[in-house]
């Protein structure tokens, strides 16, 4: 349900844009911004709060180069801010059309131009070396961060100075036309028309990693397209994970479909103007911890997550008249991408910025899955419901509302997926990818595949190609590795919750009171505080929690929860 938005190619127009995005959740990254610490009582500080606060010396200070090569990445982030700040002008406020779209395009492409001369500018790979070899020369450990600083933005540059810039515009102009073949083809729901390019972005992205990985033949191709969105992620790791949830999870499913126990959904549907779900919405997220003194909740076509500024982090949904579960819980779960952004260090460089697109996912669904779609938290806003609909209108009981909201329901589309079912349609896409990849699976086979994999795991006959491998537009924005870091995401959500249930017992108590500053503070200690000071996700949650990503925790998450809701043994 998050999208991330490619900032290395040139921007789509307004129109492509929105119909590009599909029906997804995005979460829209800088990739270097600076956030305020928020309403936390837990003061989160980039180094040089830290180094102010101790009195110590700052590498600024006895280091030229340093200083030098912080005033160009900030200048960097700060263009890289109103990047983004374009961008969501155009899916939220642009007027709808195509002269518009044009104008805006020129805008983005004429800034994207300047950023990416920026970027890779010579002279700040120079800067940046001796910034290294000046931390180096003083005692170890003296510059942890600024070393580790300097580490992420040497990795970055060396990586995007291999492409070479004949393939890096090649990449970015079959995507512009791939988008626009996947959308005909996903209208048609004819497959033929998009498979050319499909293979084309395929090998587009294979060349692109195989250039960034350079000489490291032990990394392989398809574990230099996972980093790109999972850091330190291999793919071995990828199918260990996922074995094991898979493995679970099908033999889980098909019990729950069997029960004749079946939650009765219709609270779900009535008299839910579109007025007071935005209202009910604005209050839930709120409460749990978004702070909207900086930031805005818009609507638009596709929920999303813009961090633009420190004091301004802006999120959207959308709301069906008539159906509130869609709008409400869409709102928290871009809640959650948002407190994650208001809550790390503040400073504008990389090291105070997200993990991973896996850690961001995971923050996200701590506050979906953990908390909004817990019976403890229905306790507490079905009341909140009753109040803002009328009860004449919403008169179930919190029992009836957790139920309805968490019935299993297999489907074709992914988007559309329950929780338990979800894992398997990102497992599905994970599969056919890292296989195209590794020359084991044809383009040409992957909507056979994907059918019978449907059938397989999820139990279900997909009848025609756009409700099945063509609903999905990553592929065509060459974003090949994207899809894990979504179950990553979620079985990082699942460890949290239960490591933070260890040291707050009162868990499910101070969310039926609406008390979420405790969770919160959770979060930003063990997650949010760090920003990309560790290399991956597993050495993040192996120095806060004690052991590596554990996918056992998900298990046992969905096993007790729809045990208990289907009446399971």
């Amino acid at each position: 349900r998050v999208f991330f938005s490619l900032l290395l190619s040139a921007p789509l127009s307004a129109a492509s844009a929105s119909d590009a995005a599909n029906s997804q959740s995005r979460f829209v990254p800088l990739r270097a911004f600076s956030i305020r610490c928020g309403s936390t009582d837990i003061k989160t500080m980039g180094a040089d709060d830290v180094a102010e606060k101790n009195g110590a010396t700052k590498l600024e200070d006895v280091s030229a180069s340093y200083k030098e090569t912080l005033s160009k990445l900030n200048a960097i982030t700060q263009l890289g801010r109103c990047q983004g700040i374009l961008g969501y002008d155009q899916q939220v406020f642009m007027p709808k059309n195509g002269e518009t779209a044009a104008e805006r395009g020129a805008q983005m492409s004429a800034l994207s131009s300047v950023l990416h001369r920026m970027r890779t500018d010579k002279a700040l790979l120079d800067l940046i070396e001796r910034s290294q070899s000046d931390a180096e020369s003083h005692r170890e450990g003296e510059f942890k961060d600024e070393a580790r600083l300097l580490e992420i933005e040497h990795r970055d540059f060396v990586k995007n100075e291999r492409v070479p810039t004949e393939l890096a515009a090649r990449a970015s102009a079959h995507q512009a036309k791939a988008q626009q073949s996947w959308q005909t083809a996903r209208a048609k729901s004819d497959y033929a028309v998009f498979e050319s390019d499909l293979a084309e972005c395929f090998a587009i992205a294979k060349e692109t990693a195989e250039f960034k990985r350079g000489p490291d033949s032990g990394v392989s191709t398809y574990s230099e397209m996972l980093d790109e969105f999972e850091t330190g992620m291999k793919k071995e790791r990828i199918d260990e994970i996922f074995g094991t949830i898979r493995e679970a999870l099908v033999p889980l499913l098909a019990k729950v479909l069997e029960s004749p126990n079946r939650p009765k959904k219709d609270c779900l549907s009535g008299a839910f103007p579109v007025d007071k779900q935005a209202e009910i919405a604005k209050r839930l997220v709120t409460a749990i911890g978004y702070d909207d003194k900086y930031g805005r909740i818009d609507v638009s076509t596709h929920p999303f997550t813009s961090p633009c500024s420190p004091r301004d982090v802006r999120i959207t949904s959308r709301f069906t008249d008539g159906k509130w579960r869609e709008g409400i819980i869409a709102t928290l779960h871009e809640g959650g991408h948002a407190i994650y952004e208001q809550n790390h260090p503040s400073s504008p460089y990389k090291i105070d910025s997200a993990l991973s697109l896996g850690a961001h996912e995971s923050q996200s669904l701590f506050w979906e899955r953990h908390v909004a779609l817990s019976g403890a938290f229905w306790r507490y806003a079905t009341p909140l419901m009753k109040e803002t609909f009328g009860e004449e209108h919403f008169d179930y009981s919190a029992e009836e509302v957790f139920g309805a909201i968490n019935a299993v329901s297999p489907s074709f589309i992914r988007v559309e997926a329950d929780e338990l079912t979800y894992p398997l349609h990102v497992i599905l896409r994970y599969q056919i990818e890292s296989e195209v990849v590794a020359g084991s699976l044809d383009v040409k086979d992957i909507p056979k595949r994907w059918n019978d994999d449907m059938k397989s795991m999820l139990g279900v006959d997909v009848e025609t190609d756009a409700q099945g491998c063509l609903q999905d537009m990553h592929w065509s924005a060459l974003a090949i590795g994207y899809f894990p870091t979504y179950l990553i995401g979620a079985a990082t959500a699942a460890q949290l919750e239960y490591y933070c249930r260890r040291d707050e017992p009162e868990f499910d108590e101070l969310i039926e009171k609406g008390e979420f500053g405790r969770l919160k503070e959770w979060l930003t200690d063990k997650v949010h505080r760090h920003g990309s000071r560790h290399r991956s996700l597993d050495e993040m949650l192996e120095a806060e929690l004690g052991e590596k990503l554990n996918p056992r925790y998900l298990i046992e998450y969905l096993t007790k929860k729809y045990s208990g809701l289907y009446g399971l043994e």
